[in-house]
């Protein structure tokens, strides 16, 4: 299991930074290895990011050293999306079985959470957000199924995607975290389109279901100095709240994105228009 600590930066630094100290800053990678957990802590917002990649036996979690506290959940609730192979975590006993795009939601309390997938030749991705909590909510699986299903963009502007959302007060309750999943069409390649500022909650994207050789070249940055960043399959962007988000495929894939901030209004949004970048 590693752990690391990403500090964040001001907007007036971003336009500065050489590509390498950008992607140390904003791009989480390395979440997804074989039998390990990988970790990171942003000071942005202070969301917890993690990749946790069962085998043969379980990876087991809960110590809250990180964090400050007794137990990594004492004080925070967690969003956990199965990217993989059927898997299951058990918090405190309670064993939930994960398919692929199911999401669980565990809240703030749990003290012992197991990860496992049920073929290790097909193991679950386990992908967690968590953030800070002030308020109890129950452990709940939402099934893809469950989801509530937005339709959006255009195929003739190649951003047609659904976006579906899991944890979200519509759907599955939580104190400050919003969770979902969003896929694009076939032959649509934008996401987030028109770009966006909310000033009010920071976001996290991982994008998945990329190909080997494929990329997301996601933008980011104040609308009037926009820098990019090179996505491989699996790779995390933190998109804090004065940034703007938005990319585009060299071909298919989707994208896990998580909330936090001062309010759940997923439509509190600063429209930026295109003709306006720079």
């Amino acid at each position: 299991m590693t752990w690391r600590t990403i500090h964040g930066a001001s907007p007036a630094d971003v336009p500065a930074m050489p590509p390498g100290r950008l992607r140390d800053e904003f791009l989480v990678a390395g979440l997804f290895e074989p039998g390990a957990a990988h970790w990171a802590y942003t000071h942005v917002d202070r969301m917890v990011l993690a990749g946790i990649v069962p085998l043969d036996g379980e990876l087991e979690f809960g110590d809250g050293a990180a964090v400050g506290t007794a137990h990594f959940l004492d004080a925070r609730e967690a969003g956990v999306a199965n990217l993989g192979g059927p898997g299951r975590i058990t918090v405190d006993g309670r064993t939930f079985a994960l398919d692929n795009r199911d999401i669980l939601y565990v809240g703030r309390g749990a003290r012992a959470l197991r990860f496992a997938s049920d073929d290790p030749a097909r193991p679950a991705r386990f992908y967690l957000n968590s953030v800070p909590a002030g308020a109890d909510h129950p452990h709940r699986r939402i099934a893809r199924a469950e989801a509530k299903p937005l339709e959006l963009g255009e195929a003739r502007r190649a951003n047609h995607r659904v976006l579906r959302m899991y944890i979200h007060p519509e759907v599955a309750p939580s104190c400050l975290l919003l969770m979902g999943i969003t896929d694009l069409a076939p032959g649509s390649v934008w996401n987030t389109m028109p770009p966006h500022l909310h000033e009010r909650r920071m976001e996290a994207y991982c994008y998945f279901d990329l190909a080997a050789g494929d990329r997301v070249i996601h933008l980011m940055g104040r609308p009037e100095a926009t820098r990019h960043l090179v996505v491989a399959d699996g790779e995390a962007v933190l998109s804090p709240a004065w940034s703007i988000h938005m990319g585009a495929g060299t071909g298919p894939y989707a994208f896990v994105w998580g909330m936090t901030g001062e309010n759940q209004a997923y439509t509190d949004v600063d429209p930026v228009a295109v003709a306006d970048l720079r």
